[in-house]
């Protein structure tokens, strides 16, 4: 499981049937000290993220767990909105220090 800021959507008129139903969100990767770290990714939304929220992910075959359809084309997959995070001798932090 690791952290990642939600940065956009994804609009698809078209798409593999096993994908209806879900929203897609571009979402950025984040090192443990919260900084952007790679490539932003498409991930399957399972718990109705929206913009700007800190979520944790998962990839590879646990992001298709997520699924009614396991066996369905999904890379990543959104599993938790994030509303602290606690770092050892750095205190809590809520969203809105992360991101400003």
């Amino acid at each position: 499981m690791q952290l990642a800021k939600v940065i956009g959507t994804v609009v698809a008129t078209h798409k593999h049937d096993g994908l209806k139903g879900y929203k897609m969100m571009i979402i950025q990767p984040l090192t443990d000290s919260l900084q952007p770290s790679g490539k932003p990714v498409v991930a399957i939304d399972s718990v109705q993220a929206g913009a700007n929220d800190l979520v944790h992910w998962v990839s590879a075959r646990e992001a298709t767990l997520v699924m009614e359809n396991s066996f369905a084309p999904v890379d990543a997959a959104i599993t938790g909105i994030v509303d602290d995070v606690y770092v050892v001798g750095g205190g809590i932090k809520n969203k809105e220090e992360i991101f400003t």
